[in-house]
């Protein structure tokens, strides 16, 4: 059974959430603010986190930001607040979804398996070593040589998902769900750039085990020599 991190001070949103994740065969644990939700990640190692962005210390946006530093678990935002700079913000920091209240129960149990479904790198991931780059899933780090490759969280985000799943091919369409959230409507040039970034961050990889090739008419893939 999957484990949700219910992070929502208010009881009976909190109530709703858990019955509706409990009646769809999830467990669930409840934090009601910032401080409480860090420390009930780490206790529990949740599969993924429901995390309100409005709550009474510390908001959703630090608390994000802490989870993000231990591990790449699944996380959606839940806020009141419609705008667009918001869900933006989200999905720049590390969620994987948003969702804006008021919502139906059904649709968070539909967008949480939804998320539950695409594969993630764990904090239990160990290093990932190829050639000359040690890549840490947990920690959202790369390094070359033993310096620090410098990425944009999204940029961070892609290639670690990659860099798991090696040797398969994504279309633009697949990476962007894992990568930008299944309500991303922008263009799929987002991902082309995201890809040249990354490319000229890695520099030249003639003599290395690894390369991002491009795949014409199908997507693309980490691949390794093996």
């Amino acid at each position: 059974m999957n484990k949700v991190l219910i992070v929502e001070d208010e009881p009976t949103i909190s109530r709703v959430l858990q019955a509706y994740l409990s009646k769809n065969d999830m467990l669930t644990e409840q934090a009601w603010t910032g401080n409480e939700a860090v420390e009930k990640f780490t206790e529990h190692r949740p599969d993924l986190v429901l995390l309100d962005v409005m709550l009474p210390d510390k908001d959703g946006w630090a608390v994000l930001k802490e989870i993000r530093e231990k591990s790449a678990c699944p996380v959606i935002m839940l806020t009141a607040l419609g705008e667009i700079d918001d869900k933006l913000k989200g999905f720049e920091s590390g969620a994987d979804d948003y969702i804006a209240k008021p919502f139906i129960g059904e649709e968070v149990v539909a967008r949480v398996k939804a998320v539950l479904r695409r594969p993630v790198a764990r904090v239990e991931d160990q290093l990932l070593r190829i050639g000359s780059l040690v890549v840490d899933p947990a920690a959202h780090t790369v390094h070359k040589h033993g310096q620090e490759i410098e990425l944009s969280p999204k940029d961070g985000k892609l290639f670690i998902f990659l860099t798991r799943h090696p040797n398969q091919t994504f279309t633009r369409e697949q990476l962007l769900d894992h990568v930008w959230g299944i309500d991303y409507d922008g263009s799929d040039r987002a991902v082309d750039l995201s890809i040249k970034r990354i490319r000229k961050a890695l520099g030249d990889s003639k003599e290395e085990p690894y390369d991002i090739k491009t795949l014409r008419g199908l997507g693309y893939q980490w691949s390794v020599q093996t």
